[in-house]
Parts: structure tokens; sequence; C-alpha cells
């Protein structure tokens, strides 16, 4: 049986709406389905921030302590892995940090290219050397450190994030994939999210090029097509429906047959979070028909104990992308079809709390996945991803 996305069935005039108009009236026709709208209140109480910050203290410390001379971390063949390491230390307080972040920019600088770009290359590897997603995330958390001298660097990166979006008549148009070289027709909605939040965080130095240089931008209303092929409509079936697909082709959450006999990639948790992080960074209005739907999605399928649809697969990013999509929304409960909201922040602070691994030799703790699957075999990364989740719900 061959599969089709959903998207290729009747996809209603409604996703050729204009970016920043208020969201439709729910219809039969509409894209995706309603059946809340955000809401916003609350934060941690004081003994649960104060736990927060005892187990941020105890990542910091034991990250700290892995921080080789030339400032990287993990695997130096790919320089995101020391960006993600360093951006909790950035957003702390922790002592003697500054030079802690000055090692770690210079390992990174070492790795721009002379096109922009922010990586290593890796001839004969899938993927290549992952340009776009280390260039992505290597200049979002340069940008982080606030520093002047790293202006030219992120500018060149942008121009090089910018030349990676796909503009073929094909269904990866719009979208970013890993690596340009390759030249291959791919992209995702993971490193499509990377691009889009590297691209708007960092846009304020485009105010920064010399006189009469042109600014650099990424196609958003192309970007934006993109994010919503990949969002499943109603007739996928109320369990799919608002949810996210990882990319055209690549069905990561396994497949089901909706009530018109047609084979649908199953929405799944991690990247409904990316998909709706993404559509915020592009500017999408929070109470649009598509990001609703999208907490809807996340509403009916909460749980941290898994990553919704995948398991114990690529657990701490999901961790990760949630608390950032859900601070990025405004939204400090999550509706569920029945029963009490759930106090997300409150929720999520517990559970990392408790999943964290601390070494008594030296008070120092650590995350880890035991499913190496993305990377999370990694702690270095684990613990990134789990700091930043943190520091999202304790500011």
């Amino acid at each position: 049986m061959r599969l089709i996305h959903i998207r290729f069935i009747l996809i209603p005039a409604v996703l050729l709406m204009v970016l920043h108009t208020p969201a439709p009236a729910q219809t039969p026709d509409s894209p995706v389905q309603l059946t809340s709208s955000l809401k916003a209140s609350g934060q941690l109480g004081l003994s649960l921030r104060q736990e927060a910050s005892a187990s941020m203290k105890r990542g910091l410390d034991w990250l700290a302590a892995l921080q080789r001379p030339d400032g990287s971390w993990s695997d130096t063949n790919f320089p995101a892995l020391t960006a993600l390491a360093i951006w909790p230390f950035i957003q702390s307080d922790y002592p003697g940090k500054e030079d802690r972040i000055n090692r770690a920019v210079s390992f990174l600088r070492s790795f721009v290219q002379p096109d922009g770009g922010i990586y290593r290359p890796v001839p004969n590897r899938k993927g290549g050397g992952l340009s776009n997603y280390n260039t992505a995330i290597c200049m979002t958390v340069l940008h982080a450190t606030g520093r002047k001298d790293l202006v030219e660097v992120i500018q060149k990166a942008r121009t090089f994030i910018a030349g990676n979006q796909h503009f073929g008549d094909d269904e990866y148009r719009g979208g970013f994939g890993y690596d340009r070289q390759t030249q291959r027709a791919y992209t995702d909605l993971l490193n499509t999210y990377y691009s889009a939040e590297a691209m708007r965080v960092t846009q304020d130095v485009e105010d920064l090029r010399p006189a009469g240089d042109a600014k650099v931008d990424i196609n958003w209303a192309e970007t934006v097509k993109y994010i919503e092929r990949l969002q499943n409509k109603p007739a996928a079936g109320t369990n799919e429906a608002g949810g996210f697909v990882y990319n055209p082709a690549d069905p990561k959450a396994g497949t089901v047959t909706n009530q018109q006999g047609v084979v649908v990639f199953r929405s799944y948790g991690s990247i409904t979070y990316a998909g709706l992080l993404a559509l915020i960074y592009a500017q999408v209005n929070r109470d649009d028909v598509r990001i609703r739907s999208a907490l809807d999605w996340a509403g009916r399928h909460w749980s941290l104990d898994e990553n919704p649809g995948m398991g114990q697969d690529g657990l701490f990013f999901f961790f990760n992308v949630l608390s950032k999509a859900l601070n990025a929304a405004g939204q400090d409960f999550i509706p569920r079809p029945s029963g009490e909201p759930v106090d997300w922040r409150a929720d999520l602070t517990r559970k990392l709390i408790a999943l964290q691994k601390i070494e008594p030799e030296t008070g120092a703790g650590y995350w880890i996945n035991d499913i190496n699957r993305y990377w999370e075999g990694d702690k270095v990364l684990v613990t990134a991803y789990t700091l930043r989740a943190l520091q999202m719900v304790v500011p």
C-alpha cells in the first residue's frame, strides 16, 4: 500500500491565508479542529523553584567539569554540541562563567567557513557535516552572548542559512535540511524549526549591516506553507489532527489508515512542539487556528513519561522543545479533554528533577536517555537540553 500524507487529500483554501490575519471561525472546512482557547496564568511555587535551582546548579557543575581546555564538549566534529552545552551557562549566573563562555566562543569561531556557515565538512557522511543544523544552533547561541564582535559572524551565518532554504517545485519547498552540500531535494521540520529560530532571534543584527548592504532573511511565507503541509488535518482523524509529522516522506511515528482508507503519517510529540514553535517564530498569531489546534493535540496526548508517539526516543529533546514552545505561546496551562488543566511548568520541573542522576563523589548531576537514538546517549547533549528546559520554567 502506498503511503500518502494527509495533506494530499483536500486542503482547504484557508491554508493560503495571509499571515497575521485573525484566525477564522471554526467551520467544517477548517484545516484543523479546535476544542479550546489559549490561557495564561500561574507560576512555580517557592519550594519547587528552590529545588529546580539546586538541580540546575548540579547540572552546571557537572558540565563545567567536562569542558575541555579549548572550550569544547562532546564530539568536536559537530560544534552545535558545544554551543548547546555553553548555552545554559550564558543564561545563568554561574561563577566564573565568562571564561567558560569565551573559550567556547573561540572554539565555535574556529568552525566558521568561507561560505558563512559554522560547521566542519564531513565528506561521505549521510547528511554531510550537518552544516545547516550546526550553523543554526551556533549562531543562535553566539547571539545570546550579546557580544558585538560576533555580529559579522552572525550576519554571515544568516546569509548561509537563507541560502539553504529549498525552493524546488516539490513537496519540500520552503523548508530546510541538514546540509545543502548533499545536493538532494530534502527538508524536514526539525531543521526548519532550528532555522526559523536562528533567523528570528538574530534578526536585530540586520540593522547593523554597513550602509548600502542588502538585508538578509528567509522567505517566511514559504516557510509557513511548508510547516502547514506537515500539520495533520481533520481528515487524519481526531487522534492525529493538529499534530505534526517530521517531513513529507518519513513516518517516524508510524502510520495509520483514516476513514477514507488513506494511509497517513502519525503525529508525535517533539515534532509537534517544534512545528508549533516554528509557527510562533514565523509570527503566526497565537490565536491562529494552526497554533490552537497544535495545543489541542498536546492536551489530548499529554504525557511526560514518553515522547508521545515515539516512546523514549528523543525524550529529552521533547522536554526541551516543549518548554520553549509552551513558554513562547504564553501557555501556562494545557487544557485536557476531560479533567483539570495541566500545570505543565510544575509537572515538567518535578519530572526533570526526578530524572537527574547525581554523582555521589562530587554531588554534581547529569541527565541521560537509556535509548541512544538521536544522540541522546550523550550525557552532555541531554544535560544541556534539560538545563535549558529548566531555565525556561525557572527564569
